[in-house]
């Protein structure tokens, strides 16, 4: 089918033989070209004015479903969003059509009858409450039997399958509350459909309530009773309207075939929050769920997993919603302690988590509900309630404890990853809710928790199964993680009992070492306990299955407790060298082996930190030395990146400033910069610099290699900031070298963050200019060439120049910048389609606006090309530029107003006066609205953000779409 050339044609090509070609065209052709041609079509035709004509026809008796289910979505989308092309006087018999064709499909086909019933729901919505006041009451009353010679001829076929006609009504009474709350309205509508539609339950909740009572009902009409009163809930009918309805729906759990589709149904009813202000109808269900504890206890006996989750979903949908109100019915109280011993029977319910049992996950934010709504009380009311509920929380602790249980390690071996994945999300969940119970239990938790521990490791008959050691560690380093427990005086006797364990099992010693971990700052506090634990970090960092946790372990040891490290820093290092050199840790695991590493050094005294880092590198850079001098491939590169990898985190950490805490009186520390000793890092840095040219010789057109040399640099930098002064001259030199052969954008970042530290530094100024000014000139010149495939670049020098101006705009007065030509790249930055680029150039421009009051330099350009600059602005703001990065154009715009005042109203007027100028959809009218808003800001942000924004939003088409946030 080729597309009609016109309208004219269009509407001549459109009869009903047409549309049934297209639509096989569309279904059955394996031709996809074809298939894209006759939808492009078929949605044109939609939209015509004779798609209210043949839509009926393509309903027939005669037609192939597929037809039918077309003519029924065409009619629904005439009536959503062609309703304003019907004539007001066919309202009427359009909706009896649709009536009778809804009963004519009240057997199906399905797709075609739902189809139906979404498009009369549209009708309605259309039409109340003003032309069609009651439309439930006149719907149900067209789907009651008639006589045989009622109008409209549709008794004969409610007679003949009333199930049928009956699940089409229910399924129309589903869809119109659906089809509400799925419309676009307007907030006014929205509320009067509501309030029209709401007082419809009347009439639908006694005809719910008679089918779902009623023995002829077979289970597929009472299912759909439970979807439809899902479907009105969303309206907000209330619980005191449908109370009786819901206790209705507990007797439908004991069927196996409505028990999910009840459940379903419940949680949805009791969730409600509304559901709060009927205190007599919430209390009526408690004794209806208590009731079902008999069902869940022989559920879980048996393992039927479905129905002991359901059941839990409905008591903790009950006891979480509305734990406040309920525990304020002080003469209910011994009901709502029953359903919470209830829940406590869900979160202990037998089996492992997730492969035997996936109930007891539901319950866990219940506790830290309940736990909140307590302690929200005063004073008074709180000790009555914690005198009630601490015993259950105490129990609860034992649950969680036993739940957090490893399986057997056999079993464990044949778990999925994904179950393994699963259970240990679950254990972290556990892990929070032991920390709130920490808030109900205190000091007392803790108290248990070590006792619980000393029983299993002083006592022979109570040893022997390591996950109930190994839980209960876990429960002090939950609590630990997160509680200060520097004033616990259980913690020393846990450090004590810690030497005790048996670490031979994998996953207890991993607890323990996130347990040593989570007490560093403690330990911090006492280092006279860190010999206790300190070989057991060690004793682990030497086995490669707990690289993760004592390689993190030991890193937070180091960070913590670097100042007390002076007696065992020499069996750390060792270990750590041994363990380096041997590759037992993966590479991620180096990096923070390294870090902890650099505050272990920086804790050292000044005169043997050189001689230690120098034991700890020299092996890794006499292999970088070997690695430097062969011919490049694929696997010296992952090694050379490995050892830059384990430079740049140990620089990170290193940093000997963390003596003057400590070192006050030390003469050398009261020196300038200049005066001082070398650092040990700028001394290795130095010896280790002709290693690295030479790396670079051979490897400068890998991205990123040549990143990870300037990593080595830039973490350095950042760390040892001033101190990091003697490499300033030989790194600018390089980095100019490097990027003039090979552009970068590690470089630029790398250069930032010199111009950040250093450009304030007369005796670095010279070094920091000349840098700037071999940079500039090799970008300036690619981006003559065209710079469109490196955004990375180009953000990069845009924010290496927003930095010059804001720490020494002073550089722009070399011979050697060419302004204009920086100009002119902000604005070829801003057409980039990459949210951090154009971001990027909107900072270059916010800090070159800022500096033009002092410097005429800047000033004149701004003058010469600022039209430029505010067409490029707007045009991005109306769709030239990602959603994304329209914020930021705002603090352009706002800096142009402050800076510019005079001149920016002309530069607006002249650019927005062209017709179509930035959107076809803006008229003259809204532009100018924009203009003058904008004018109005010049300090307020936010509002001039909100201008910016609603102006995008209006260009884009996209005002009052849904689609305003990003």
């Amino acid at each position: 089918m080729e597309p009609p050339s016109t309208p004219e044609q269009m509407e001549m090509d459109q009869t009903v033989e047409n549309v049934e070609t297209a639509l096989y065209q569309l279904y059955f052709d394996p031709d996809m070209a074809q298939k894209d041609v006759a939808q492009k079509w078929l949605t044109q035709a939609q939209a015509s004015a004779q798609g209210w004509q043949w839509c009926w026809a393509l309903l027939g008796s005669d037609k192939i479903p597929e037809v039918q289910f077309f003519g029924a979505s065409t009619l629904h989308i005439k009536i959503c969003h062609h309703w304003s092309d019907l004539p007001t006087e066919q309202h009427e018999t359009l909706r009896m059509q649709l009536l009778s064709q809804i009963l004519h499909f009240s057997a199906g086909p399905k797709m075609v009858r739902t189809r139906l019933c979404v498009a009369l729901a549209s009708m309605a919505l259309n039409l109340i409450p003003h032309v069609w006041s009651q439309p439930v009451v006149d719907i149900v009353r067209a789907f009651q039997p008639q006589k045989q010679d009622s109008e409209g001829g549709c008794s004969a076929e409610v007679s003949r399958d009333p199930q049928a006609h009956c699940l089409a009504l229910l399924e129309l009474l589903t869809v119109i509350p659906e089809e509400f709350l799925s419309s676009r309205l307007a907030p006014a509508r929205r509320s009067q459909l509501r309030e029209a539609l709401a007082s419809e339950w009347a009439t639908v909740c006694p005809m719910l309530r008679q089918l779902l009572q009623s023995q002829d009902s077979s289970s597929l009409v009472k299912e759909k009773v439970l979807h439809c009163l899902s479907s009105w809930v969303g309206l907000d009918v209330s619980l005191g309207e449908s109370q009786e309805l819901v206790q209705d729906f507990f007797s439908t759990l004991s069927n196996p075939q409505l028990f999910d589709s009840a459940v379903e149904t419940i949680v949805t009813v009791i969730s409600q929050p509304d559901c709060q202000r009927y205190i007599d109808a919430l209390l009526s269900l408690m004794p209806l769920v208590l009731g079902l504890y008999d069902q869940l206890k022989t559920a879980a006996q048996v393992g039927d997993m479905e129905t002991s989750h359901g059941i839990c979903r409905i008591a903790v949908a009950l006891g979480e919603t509305h734990s406040r109100v309920l525990l304020e019915q002080l003469d209910h109280w011994q009901e709502y302690l029953a359903l919470v011993n209830m829940i406590l029977f869900c979160s202990g319910i037998p089996g492992h988590y997730p492969v035997s049992e996936t109930t007891s996950s539901l319950t866990l934010t219940f506790w830290y509900t309940l736990q909140d709504d307590i302690l929200s009380f005063e004073e008074e009311k709180q000790a009555v309630y914690l005198q009630v509920y601490r015993p259950v929380y105490f129990q609860l602790v034992d649950v969680l404890l036993q739940k957090s249980h490893y399986p057997s390690e056999e079993e464990y071996a044949s778990w999925s990853s994904d179950d393994k994945e699963q259970f240990r999300i679950y254990r972290v969940d556990i892990s929070d809710t032991l920390m709130y119970v920490y808030e109900i239990l205190g000091s007392e938790l803790l108290s248990k928790l070590y006792d619980g521990l000393g029983r299993q490791l002083m006592d022979p008959q109570q040893s022997g199964v390591w996950q109930d050691t190994e839980a209960l560690l876990f429960g002090f380093q939950s609590i630990a993680e997160t509680i200060d427990v520097n004033y616990s005086d259980v913690i020393p006797g846990l450090i004590g009992l810690l030497p005790r364990i048996n670490i031979s099992n994998l996953m207890l010693a991993d607890t323990v070492m996130y347990t040593i971990g989570s007490l560093a700052e403690w330990l911090a506090d006492h280092p006279v306990m860190l010999s206790s634990v300190l070989p057991m970090v060690l004793q682990g960092l030497e086995k490669e299955e707990l690289s993760v946790s004592s390689v993190s372990t030991l890193k937070r040891i180091c960070r913590e407790c670097r100042q007390n490290f002076s007696p065992c820093a020499q069996d750390i290092l060792s270990v750590s060298q041994t363990v380096l050199l041997k590759n037992l840790h993966k590479s991620s695991q180096c990096m923070w082996l390294m870090q902890a590493l650099g505050f272990l050094l920086s804790a050292l005294p000044a005169e043997e930190i050189l001689s230690g880092l120098h034991s700890l590198i020299t092996p890794h850079i006499q292999q970088l030395d070997a690695l430097a001098h062969q011919e490049p491939n694929a696997s010296n590169k992952q090694s050379i990146m490995h050892i830059l990898g384990m430079l740049s985190n140990l620089f990170s950490t290193l940093d000997i400033s963390t003596h003057s805490e400590v070192s006050e009186g030390d003469a050398s520390l009261r020196l300038s910069p200049s005066q001082r000793p070398p650092n040990p890092v700028v001394v290795v840095l130095q010896q280790v610099f002709p290693l690295i040219q030479t790396i670079l010789g051979k490897w400068l057109c890998d991205s990123e290699v040549v990143e990870a040399v300037c990593g080595v640099f830039d973490k350095s930098v950042r760390t040892l900031l001033y101190d990091f002064g003697p490499m300033v001259p030989q790194l600018c030199e390089m980095l100019g070298q490097m990027y003039g052969a090979f552009p970068q954008a590690s470089a630029l970042n790398l250069a930032r963050q010199m111009v950040h530290i250093f450009a304030g530094e007369e005796h670095h100024i010279s070094d920091i200019k000349g840098l700037t000014e071999v940079l500039t000139s090799a970008t300036l010149a690619l981006f003559q060439q065209g710079l469109r495939d490196h955004p990375d670049i180009v953000e990069s020098f845009m924010y290496l120049h927003a930095q010059i101006l804001k720490r020494k705009p002073g550089l722009y007065h070399s011979d050697q910048l060419d302004v204009e030509a920086l100009f002119h790249c902000g604005i070829q930055a801003i057409k980039f389609p990459e949210t951090a680029t154009v971001k990027a150039a909107c900072l270059f421009y916010t800090e070159f606006l800022n500096r033009c009051k002092d410097m005429p330099l800047l000033a004149g350009d701004l003058q010469k090309d600022g039209k430029l600059l505010t067409e490029t602005v707007i045009h991005a703001i109306a769709g030239g530029s990602p959603r994304g990065a329209t914020e930021p154009f705002s603090d352009v715009l706002l800096n142009l107003n402050r800076h510019c005042p005079a001149l920016l109203p002309r530069w607006l007027n002249e650019s927005l006066q062209a017709a179509g100028f930035p959107a076809a959809q803006v008229s003259a009218e809204q532009k100018q609205s924009f203009i003058q808003q904008l004018l109005r800001e010049q300090t307020n942000k936010r509002r001039m953000k909100e201008t910016v924004m609603e102006f995008s939003q209006l260009c884009r088409g996209l005002q009052g779409s849904g689609y305003s946030k990003y």
